[in-house]
This record gives structure tokens, C-alpha cells and sequence, in this order.
């Protein structure tokens, strides 16, 4: 199973949504703690979305591999 950009790009922003989250809290910014969790969850989200993608093209892979495998068998 590969790595996109939507996996990559969100666990960074999930990292930097996470560091921004504390930075918030330790200096007692509420606002700058809200931004970094939200960064934080939405990083997340594209991180799965990517997660998901990959799954399913692993999947698909797998059918068509299969797929050719019977066929050969067939002939």
C-alpha cells in the first residue's frame, strides 16, 4: 500500500494543528488554541480521507489482479 498527499498533507497539518493547539494553552490564547485544534481535527479528516483512498485502490488492485488471474486460468 502506497502514501498520497492527502495522507501526508494531513498528518502535517494534524502535527502543526496539535503543536499550535498547546502553544495556545501554554500562553493562554484561547483563540490560538481553538485554531490549532481545529487544524489538528481537520488534518485528521484529510489524513483518513487519504487512508481511505488508499484502501480502495488497494482493493481495486487486488479485484482486477485477481480478475486476470482467472482469466488466464480460463485459456
Amino acid at each position: 500500500m502506497g502514501i498520497n498527499k492527502d495522507q501526508v498533507e494531513g498528518r502535517v497539518k494534524e502535527g502543526v494543528g496539535k503543536a499550535q493547539e498547546v502553544a495556545g494553552r501554554v500562553t493562554g490564547s484561547g483563540r490560538q488554541e481553538v485554531k490549532g485544534a481545529v487544524k489538528k481535527n481537520v488534518g485528521a479528516a484529510q489524513a483518513k480521507v487519504g487512508d481511505v483512498t488508499e484502501k480502495v485502490k488497494s482493493s481495486v488492485e487486488d479485484a482486477e489482479d485477481e480478475a486476470d488471474r482467472e482469466s488466464r486460468d480460463r485459456h
